[in-house]
């Protein structure tokens, strides 16, 4: 299993369009992948999981990836974090 720690950088925090993204990134791996706030864990397969958390601006969110590429995935949804959250 691998970690992610990222901060949000996003003025509007995580709200639909890139929740949206993240979910239709994750689904490309055949990892399962979680985010993690306040010891609260969603699926990131499901927008409506990713939404419920409330991430705000500068709120740290982990992110969880268990798999056979699970290395691919860590990679990738963390520059997609970078350049989207």
């Amino acid at each position: 299993m691998k970690e992610l720690k990222y901060v949000i950088t996003d003025p509007q925090g995580v709200h639909a369009r890139p929740a949206g993204m993240l979910v239709k990134a994750v689904k490309g791996f055949e990892s399962e992948i979680q985010m993690i706030k306040d010891g609260r864990a969603v699926n990131c397969k499901g927008v409506m999981g990713v939404m419920s958390l409330g991430v705000k601006k500068g709120e740290e969110v982990t992110l969880t990836f268990n798999g056979a590429d699970e290395d691919a995935a860590m990679e990738a949804i963390g520059k997609f974090m970078q350049e989207n959250l």
